[in-house]
């Protein structure tokens, strides 16, 4: 029955969608409550106090963004629960040759790639830190300057529209018709990303890297069928998706459903391993989201960085403060959510500027910051240190960096996007 009613008028509704948003996001960053099930909560409070029906609540559940999602992570659960990923990272470390510098670019490149085609910049995290982290300690490198080198190729590829977080970029930019802009802020990710992993290897490299000698960690193992099936699987679906525009996420559930089939992974555990949490985050949010689109809450956050930005700034600005909200939170399930949709409407509010750039500087912004050990890729390359290195010293150096990162995210964005230097 109260769904029936408005109790409040529009501007105080705005308000109090807004003061949820920023609730959820505050209780992201300093509780462990499930920000995803506190977001569906107040979806469903603020629409009973809108006069909105739970049905036309629940409309707003992101069922494509959820099904590409899950299809993307079963499949790539899959590649990891059954080796193939593991060998093809073997196989691309025996590359390098012993020498420090390949080495190093070898993992930025496979990062960026494994992330690219699919796989993500958690799941690229997971998968090459153990085996980088502690082949690098053995030879000499860095620890900060490896989990550096992991953490920018990982979030490198991060964007493509076929990886886990690209998907939730291209489904967001989609709802404003600027899906067409999906490669170019992947292309725009990936030149940042490339640029500061040279300037790191400039700046943390040293004379070592071309003096030092590798020891394998592990020793490669030969490959089996159904590595061989699940690999060639992973590349026809890039292909299908890239050159006949077969739906990633559809084309990814009869991938799993084929591998099943030519027992290529045991099912039950590639169900377990699916990353449930992240996929009812990112859904959670995006159901808050499109309630605030409907109560005027995200026209009010427009209003609000407007305040604070000019044409020329807003590039900066909007880096800057979703660096710092990334630094505590969840980058792909709260702040990209949060952030994108509100970039074609701060270029209205301004009275122009470039949406491209203000998406560009959104996504650098918030990535940046996610080699800082309260990230969970900071933390995965913290964890698979070797048992040599000083882990409270490696730890510092991340937090530094990490939370540096929101002001060099920010310049960079006013430079490359806002400047147009990319």
């Amino acid at each position: 029955m109260l769904s029936r009613f408005r109790l409040y008028d529009e501007k105080v509704l705005a308000a109090l969608s807004l003061g949820a948003l920023v609730l959820v996001i505050v209780l992201s960053c300093f509780t462990r409550l499930h920000v995803g099930i506190l977001a569906i909560s107040f979806a469903w409070i603020i629409g009973l106090l809108a006069g909105i029906s739970p049905n036309q609540v629940m409309a707003g559940f992101p069922s494509s963004l959820f099904l590409t999602l899950t299809g993307v992570s079963l499949l790539f659960t899959l590649a990891e629960v059954n080796g193939t990923l593991e060998h093809l990272a073997h196989a691309l470390t025996s590359l390098a040759q012993g020498r420090a510098l390949s080495f190093l670019l070898i993992f930025f490149v496979f990062s960026a790639a494994l992330s690219t085609f699919g796989a993500g910049a958690l799941s690229t995290a997971a998968l090459a830190a153990p085996l980088a982290m502690g082949a690098a300690s053995r030879a000499g490198i860095s620890p900060f300057l490896m989990a550096l080198i992991i953490g920018n190729g990982a979030n490198a590829g991060n964007l493509s529209p076929v990886s886990p977080v690209g998907v939730v970029v291209t489904q967001t930019l989609d709802r404003f018709q600027l899906s067409s802009l999906a490669w170019i802020l992947y292309r725009n990710h990936l030149l940042a990303h490339l640029l500061l992993a040279i300037l790191i290897l400039a700046c943390f490299g040293g004379r070592s890297l071309f003096t030092a000698s590798l020891t394998p960690s592990l020793q490669p193992r030969p490959w089996q069928r159904h590595n061989l099936i699940t690999l060639l699987t992973l590349v026809l679906l890039l292909l299908g998706v890239l050159l006949f525009q077969l739906p990633v996420g559809l084309a990814a559930f009869a991938a799993v459903a084929l591998l099943t089939l030519l027992r290529c992974a045991p099912e039950d555990q590639v169900l377990a391993r699916v990353p449930w949490s992240i996929l009812l985050l990112v859904s959670g949010m995006s159901l808050l989201i499109a309630l605030l689109e409907r109560t005027g809450g995200l026209d009010l956050f427009t209003s609000l960085m407007a305040r604070f930005s000019t044409i020329d700034t807003a590039s900066a600005v909007v880096a800057f403060v979703a660096g710092i909200v990334s630094a505590y939170s969840s980058t792909s399930g709260v702040v990209l959510p949060a952030f994108l949709p509100m970039a074609p409407k701060l270029v209205a509010q301004l009275g122009g500027g470039d949406v491209t750039a203000l998406l560009s500087s959104i996504c650098l912004g918030s990535h940046l910051v996610d080699v800082s050990p309260l990230s969970t890729i900071g933390a995965l390359c913290l964890a698979s240190a070797g048992p040599e290195v000083d882990r409270n010293r490696l730890f510092r150096q991340l937090l530094l960096w990490g939370l540096s990162m929101s002001i060099i995210g920010a310049i960079a964005s006013y430079f490359f996007f806002g400047k147009g230097w990319l």
